[in-house]
């Protein structure tokens, strides 16, 4: 797949896991990746399915100036595609508990984050 049109479905697909990671989150969501780093010329748009990753400070993952924990939607791949950082246990749970009504899987494997 060409660059531009991977991007630009990875694009629409990280829009659409921000949008709904906002609305559970009160609008504290960012963009992450739209791209799949594959390690080759391939061009390939993060996956469309979401799964959701738990992160924190004692998991080795440096969340830079806020602690807490981090809420992370990715694909089956674990490229991240929209984070919510810096939360507390219990906004982390209330989170949590919303994505697994909704029957959001959670994701077990090592989480591609952006640099």
């Amino acid at each position: 797949m060409q660059y531009f049109a991977a991007l630009k479905i990875g694009e629409k697909r990280v829009k659409a896991a921000r949008e709904y990671l906002n609305k559970i989150s009160n609008g504290q969501a960012m963009p992450a990746l739209a791209l799949r780093d594959n390690k080759s010329n391939v061009w390939e748009p993060v996956g469309e399915e979401n799964l959701y990753s738990i992160l924190n400070d004692a998991g080795g993952f440096v969340l830079t100036d806020v602690s807490g924990y981090m809420v992370v939607l990715c694909d089956k791949n674990g490229i991240s595609k929209a984070i919510v950082r810096g939360l507390n246990t219990e906004h982390k749970d209330a989170i949590v508990k919303v994505l697994q009504s909704e029957n959001i899987s959670e994701y077990k494997g090592q989480v591609v984050l952006p640099v």
